[in-house]
């Protein structure tokens, strides 16, 4: 199997085992009496992602590095109405995120805000903001691309939006050009 299969069929394993886990979960809350309303417990410290694109929750998830063995309380919420529209939205226990980790979601969820909360009460709130350029996030499609060979040297892409709102990723070495499923080709 290759590197590519093997990356993707990781990542496909670990959202299915991160579906299951939030499915458990709801069906339990479902069976305490909970008819119309689930509430998620409020975190003393740690980050909430919300507006993020619906369906987009659990590759935050694996791009922010938070998967079975992150040890501190994480709360998903999929697909729930809100007042711009539907979204997603991810509570992490302890966890702050980097710039690098902000810029990656910016590029599955243009329109997400990163909420940092201290004792329980947010302390910065702010949009993310798509780079013109990312670093070592996105590895380039291209297997001949100098990025993805054994050079020390990270990818390097060139952010545009599209006229439709898509994002456009062009390397700056081979000027390959993706669009689409850009998640399986995070690092």
């Amino acid at each position: 199997m290759s590197d590519e299969r093997a990356g993707r069929a990781d990542k496909e394993s670990f959202i299915e085992k991160m579906e299951n886990k939030i499915e458990k979960t709801v069906t339990r809350s479902k069976k305490l009496g909970d008819k119309n309303d689930l509430r998620i417990k409020a975190i003393e410290n740690g980050t909430v992602i919300d507006h993020i694109t619906p369906g987009q929750a659990l590759n935050v998830l694996k791009i922010i590095s938070v998967g079975e063995n992150f040890k501190n309380t994480v709360s998903v919420v999929m697909n729930a109405g809100g007042a711009r529209g539907d979204k997603d939205v991810v509570k992490i226990e302890g966890k702050e995120l980097t710039e690098k980790e902000v810029a990656a979601i910016s590029l599955l969820s243009p329109k997400a805000t990163v909420n940092i909360i201290r004792h329980f009460e947010v302390i910065e709130k702010k949009q993310v903001k798509t780079p013109e350029c990312v670093n070592g996030i996105v590895k380039c499609v291209n297997p001949n691309c100098i990025s993805n060979s054994n050079e020390p040297i990270d990818s390097r892409f060139i952010v545009k939006e599209c006229h439709t709102g898509a994002l456009l990723l062009r390397c700056a070495y081979c000027e390959s050009v993706m669009m689409e499923n850009l998640m399986m080709n995070f690092k």
